[in-house]
Formats: structure tokens, sequence, C-alpha cells
């Protein structure tokens, strides 16, 4: 008897796994994949001669994870700035200069070619250049913000419909 209701405890506890199991993985496949094409993306000027365009989630929401891409024309410079969070970066076309500093200096530029990834702490001043039509794309946890170091530095984009950036 002993027996019997330790064996109808064990099939009750296997069970029990089985079915948590395969509703867990009913959860996990019922959310559908996504895919974003290069043509699909909508830029945006954000300063002078780059664009920036959401690949995934909400740069905006608090705490959201999210995508972005930041496209800029050969010569391209980004004064210096920072965020209130992480910031990770991946070169996927072109060459990113990227340094560390409240000012732009030349002499403090790095090179970052494609695949190489820089990733840096909040808070973190920084400032970049671009060699050739460059894309990099940023993820992290949102909100992505850029906070200028000097504003008077920043260049507005070029009128709407004329990014120097946009591919020829």
């Amino acid at each position: 008897m002993k027996m019997n209701v330790v064996n109808c405890a064990f099939v009750g506890i296997i069970a029990l796994a089985a079915l948590c199991t395969h509703a867990q993985e009913k959860k996990e496949s019922s959310a559908a994949h996504k895919i974003v094409r290069f043509g699909d993306l909508k830029w945006t000027p954000i300063i002078k001669d780059c664009d920036l365009a959401a690949v995934s989630g909400d740069p905006n929401a608090e705490g959201g994870i999210y995508v972005i891409r930041l496209r800029c024309a050969d010569g391209a410079k980004i004064p210096a700035h920072w965020h209130p969070a992480d910031e990770n970066v991946t070169v996927l076309k072109g060459t990113f200069l990227v340094g560390m500093g409240d000012a732009f200096d030349e002499t403090k530029l790095q090179t970052m070619n494609v695949g190489n990834f820089i990733s840096m702490p909040k808070e973190m001043r920084h400032f970049a250049a671009c060699k050739g039509e460059t894309i990099v794309q940023v993820h992290g946890a949102g909100p992505f913000k850029v906070n200028w170091v000097n504003p008077a530095e920043v260049l507005p984009p070029d009128p709407a419909g004329k990014s120097a950036a946009a591919p020829k």
C-alpha cells in the first residue's frame, strides 16, 4: 500500500512536470519571429550627415530593449556626448572612429572596422567620426537619449529629404 502511494505521487509529479513543460513550450513558441529588411527601415535625420532608424523595440521606452542603426556620410563628425544607459555599438559598414572625452579630439580617435564592437558604460563622454558611408548598430536598454556635452557644436540635419547619409 505504501509503495502504491509513493508510485502514485511519483507519477503525479511526472505528469505535472510534463504539463508545465508543455505549457511553457507552447507559450514560447507562440511568439512570432520578426525579419527586418534593410530597405524597410525608416531613416530620420538627427544631426548633419547622420540619420537614425529604429530596428527593434522602442528606444524611448524606459527599460525596454531596443536596436537602432545610425547611418552617417563620409566625413561626418559626432560631437562629444553621453547616454544615461550603457551603449553597445557594432560597425556594420564603413569605418567608425570613436574617442573618449569631453571634446572632439582627432588624436584620440580609435578605428573600428566592420564587425568591431564597443560597449560604453552609461555617462561615458565620447565622440565619433566616419570614413566612407558608415552604418553602426546600437543596442541596449532604453531609453536611448543623447546628452550633448556642448550643444552649440551640434550641427542640425540638412533640410528634409536631402540627407547626405542616404546611399547613392
